[in-house]
């Protein structure tokens, strides 16, 4: 027996109630506080409750409602969702990519929002060489096992490019299903996961790179400056200033003035994404005089090879070997610096952690170094610079 009256077209036209108002066997007709009216479906799917749009009763009319709610009952009964359905046939229809053809469109996008060349680099070069067994998979059909094959070879044997590779498909997983491509968890994320998955990484400290010991310094030094090669004047400048390698590649003649002694680094080129500042010693100076052009272009790179062209990364590296240092590397003599400052003089550690472009943890504490703490690296790198044996006198 009805408890309820069942709706008709001229009640359906009349009701002006906001509210959901039945008209049995699941169909529903909502009267919103605006007065639009639309025809809903209220059914259990695997013992859940699911609601279902029919359209407006502008569109729909009484009659089509009723036989859309018979579908849906049939469905449902069947234990089918057709809204589930409706997706899979729409992503069937459409013409399915491969994880590479999308990593790739995907890199095009973002790339420009990378802190720098290498960084754009390595990006594209992990997911060509260690994603290699993905980038001709449809991406809405990579799961855990196909992730997997792709880090269990390199997970212990390289583990630092193996959690990079990992981040890195997951982005582009997460990106795919943003874009619709995809559905469902993603296969590479880690907590819960593949740290479930994988075996555990053996635990190791910090990886060192290797460096020439302080007491050693002033004598490399003499051996360099008998270098005529550009190469040996960007390693000098490099020491002299406690500078990454790429910092100093990189470094445009309008970084300098001449005027104040003072390198200045763009934010974009810097690690920690900041401007930095570098006092340059007399002997920095000197090296920077030497080189300078009658009329340098701004722009232009300082240290340039054969055919004026920028020195590569390579080249202090290769410069080293040369010099039969193979035990050493570039990036070494920044913890040179840091062993002498430490052991050998009363300077503050976090002076020379700032002189290396370290970040200060504290909000505070780089608030005040940005005012303070120039005048204090200047007096590190002259001591710096003499302690290597190179002259600290007036260059002029």
């Amino acid at each position: 027996m009805r408890l309820y009256r069942r709706l008709s077209v001229k009640s359906v036209q009349a009701e002006s109630r906001p509210g959901v108002h039945s008209d049995g066997d699941g169909l529903y007709m909502r009267v919103r506080d605006t007065g639009t009216k639309s025809w809903l479906y209220i059914g259990m799917l695997n013992r859940r409750r699911r609601e279902i749009g029919l359209g407006s009763v502008r569109d729909v009319s009484l009659a089509q409602a009723r036989e859309k709610a018979r579908e849906l009952r049939h469905s449902f009964r069947a234990g089918i969702d057709p809204v589930v359905e409706r997706e899979r046939a729409k992503a069937a229809e459409r013409p399915t990519q491969t994880f590479g053809e999308f990593a790739d469109t995907l890199l095009d996008t973002i790339e420009d929002g990378f802190r720098n060349e290498k960084h754009r680099k390595q990006w594209r070069s992990t997911l060509q060489t260690h994603a290699a067994e993905l980038r001709g998979q449809p991406i809405d059909q990579i799961d855990a096992a196909a992730v997997l094959k792709v880090l269990q070879p390199i997970w212990l044997a390289l583990p630092e490019t193996a959690s990079r590779v990992r981040g890195r498909i997951e982005r582009v997983l997460d990106a795919a299903k943003a874009k619709g491509l995809r559905t469902g968890e993603n296969p590479a994320r880690w907590k819960g996961h593949l740290e479930l998955l994988l075996p555990r990484k053996p635990q190791i400290g910090p990886a060192h790179h290797a460096a020439l010991p302080f007491a050693k310094i002033s004598e490399f030094m003499k051996e360099l400056a008998e270098r005529p090669a550009s190469a040996a004047r960007a390693l000098e400048l490099t020491i002299l200033t406690a500078a990454r390698s790429g910092e100093t590649l990189g470094m445009t003649w309008g970084e300098i003035d001449f005027e104040t002694a003072i390198w200045t680094l763009p934010a974009e080129r810097m690690k920690a994404g900041r401007i930095h500042q570098v006092p340059l010693s007399l002997a920095s100076l000197q090296i920077l005089k030497n080189l300078r052009p009658s009329h340098p272009d701004a722009n232009a790179k300082v240290f340039v090879g054969n055919h004026g062209k920028p020195l590569s990364n390579m080249a202090m590296s290769m410069l080293l070997r040369r010099m039969g240092y193979d035990g050493i590397t570039v990036h070494g003599f920044r913890s040179t610096f840091r062993d002498w400052a430490g052991e050998t003089t009363a300077f503050s550690r976090e002076d020379v952690e700032t002189a290396l472009a370290h970040t200060v943890t504290s909000k505070t504490e780089r608030a005040y170094r940005r005012g303070t703490a120039l005048e204090k690296r200047r007096e590190i790198m002259k001591a710096w610079a003499s302690f290597c044996g190179t002259q600290e006198s007036d260059p002029t």
